[in-house]
């Protein structure tokens, strides 16, 4: 079914802050609409709201035809306890919902229930658009066409995060939602994931809204951006593609800077003149008022008509500046300053594999004969499961291999942000995590260093746990830049970070010194980091391309 989705003046927040307002944005069949912004800007409370999930502090949302059926897959792969890979598809696809909808409503007619047969025939035809009849018998095949080869009766729980996430993809392409909204849906696939779910997004007859900080997806699916920017707490809607909003943004900040200097300027020379001639209407007043020595009534009567001209110079002047048109001083961005800690150089050679070989149950990595030098810096790729993290370990000697040798040089100090973002205490808090990581900093140079990170308060005293994936990414920084490395490791460092971040991580690569071992599917992240090699694992087999 073809439907339509529009916002009227929509305001979004929580009860003690807005976080934006005044939005109006229309969603037609074929749409796809990228939000951005940074972190807390609201992005993902703006795809609640037009979920239906949350109530808007103003404004409304409405959809043509009214049932139209609107799917919101949150950013996170929510794995709850004891459901399968089956139960969680038929969840996020919402065929549950559809499913127990329809047979409340069939119980309800069952018992005579004013108005219950209009009530099912409504819940009928949801289930039937939603999918449910044969969602059960479409899920194998997606499954295989993905490489997810657990099986449905898998529990969420036992995946890995790759796994995870082409469930969530499946889900997504088992889906029949006639507007969809996604939220940050390219964490944790690989480059096969990702092309598979840039089709989909692009050959969709619905429309579309999705947060995502993938650079290179946005710039490939996207035919309009809403920006909501935090800093000079505005919305704006831009027609075209992410490379046309990028221009357009930048022109725009130009502009509104210079703008704003040509004000501050104008201003500041006319409040000066008015100064001047202040000053000299008042030095003439007293001399006017100053009795002359041959009691010149002609000369007296000059000088206070010379010092009203003045006055009436200054009052103009002042005027001129009441009427100057008010141009606000663009709000200056928060941005994360971030540098990676140096540490002593290591020994010539971090790391060497020879002829080594990992088994684990099915999956076997290698033979690997490979050699990690002091400032080498090597990107590594490939598909989810095809071993990566178990070359990680072998190479920073977490893992002894079954077969082969493994060696980690000498005074090697090591950094890493691993996928799971496990580098803190799940059971303390963020304060007291982060003083046992590092326990030279005093308590008020922690918490300045997080609060740098974007780390409030509370956040510091919340439990790691509690954490948002982006939280724990940005602690995760912080903790580099406490440290001293000399070789890095990053396991999808973008996940969850927010375009700004982002970037900055890119410019603290490029003044990093040591050893880079970077691991991502991000491709503008590999295209702009400046690297030495580029490693290829698949099937348990590594390449050098």
């Amino acid at each position: 079914m073809s439907a339509t989705l529009v916002a009227k003046d929509l305001s979004g927040g929580h009860a003690h802050r807005t976080l934006f307002e005044h939005l109006d944005l229309t969603v037609a069949p074929g749409d796809v609409v990228g939000v951005v912004g940074a972190n807390g800007a609201g992005k993902t409370t703006l795809l609640r709201l037009l979920a239906g999930e949350s109530a808007p502090l103003g404004g409304s949302i409405t959809t043509a035809p009214g049932d139209a059926f609107v799917g919101w897959l949150p950013q996170e792969h929510e794995r709850l306890p004891g459901e399968t890979v089956n139960d969680y598809i038929a969840r996020r696809t919402g065929a549950t919902a559809a499913t127990e909808a329809m047979e409340a409503a069939a119980t309800a007619l069952g018992q005579d229930t004013p108005g219950a047969d209009t009530a099912y025939g409504t819940a009928l035809d949801h289930w039937l658009a939603s999918g449910a009849p044969d969602l059960e018998d479409r899920i194998p095949a997606m499954l295989a066409e993905l490489g997810l080869d657990v099986g449905g009766e898998a529990l969420m729980t036992s995946l890995s995060g790759g796994q995870a996430a082409r469930a969530a993809l499946a889900a997504l392409l088992l889906s029949r939602f006639d507007i969809v909204l996604l939220d940050e849906p390219t964490n944790d696939l690989d480059l096969a994931g990702l092309e598979r779910l840039e089709a989909f997004v692009t050959g969709l007859r619905g429309g579309v809204v999705l947060v995502s900080h993938d650079r290179e997806f946005l710039s490939r699916v996207v035919t309009r951006i809403v920006e909501l920017d935090l800093a000079q707490n505005s919305v704006a809607v831009h027609d075209g593609g992410y490379e046309a909003y990028l221009e357009e943004r930048e022109i725009a900040r130009r502009h509104a800077r210079e703008a704003y200097e040509e004000f501050a300027e104008t201003k500041s020379d006319l409040q000066a003149r008015a100064r001047t001639q202040r000053k000299w209407s008042s030095k003439g007043v007293r001399n006017a008022m100053r009795k002359s020595p041959d009691n010149d009534k002609i000369r007296r009567a000059a000088s206070i008509d010379s010092a009203e001209k003045q006055a009436r110079k200054v009052r103009q002047m002042e005027s001129r500046i009441a009427r100057l048109e008010e141009v606000e001083e663009p709000r200056k961005e928060w941005v994360l300053q971030f540098s990676i800690g140096d540490a002593p150089r290591s020994s010539s050679v971090v790391a060497t594999l020879d002829e080594a070989v990992v088994r684990r149950g099915d999956f076997t990595l290698g033979p690997v004969s490979l050699q990690v030098d002091a400032r080498d810096r090597i990107g590594i790729t490939g598909p989810n499961g095809a071993g990566k993290t178990t070359l990680l370990r072998l190479l920073l000697g977490r893992l002894t291999p079954d077969v082969g040798r493994a060696s980690l040089g000498a005074s090697v100090a090591i950094g890493e942000i691993d996928q799971a973002r496990t580098g803190l205490r799940d059971d303390l808090t963020l304060h007291d995590a982060f003083g046992e990581a590092v326990p030279d900093l005093t308590p008020a140079d922690r918490r300045t260093l997080l609060a740098k990170f974007g780390l409030r308060a509370d956040q510091v005293t919340s439990l790691v746990s509690r954490l948002s994936p982006g939280e724990r990414t940005r602690a995760a920084m912080a903790l580099l830049q406490a440290r001293g490395v000399n070789v890095l490791v990053l396991d999808e460092p973008t996940n969850h970070l927010d375009l700004p971040a982002i970037e900055q991580l890119e410019e603290a690569l490029a003044s990093y010194d040591g050893a880079l071992l970077l691991v991502s599917h991000d491709r503008r992240l590999l295209e702009n980091v400046d690297l030495d090699q580029r490693w290829h694992v698949e099937a348990g087999r590594v390449t050098r391309r």
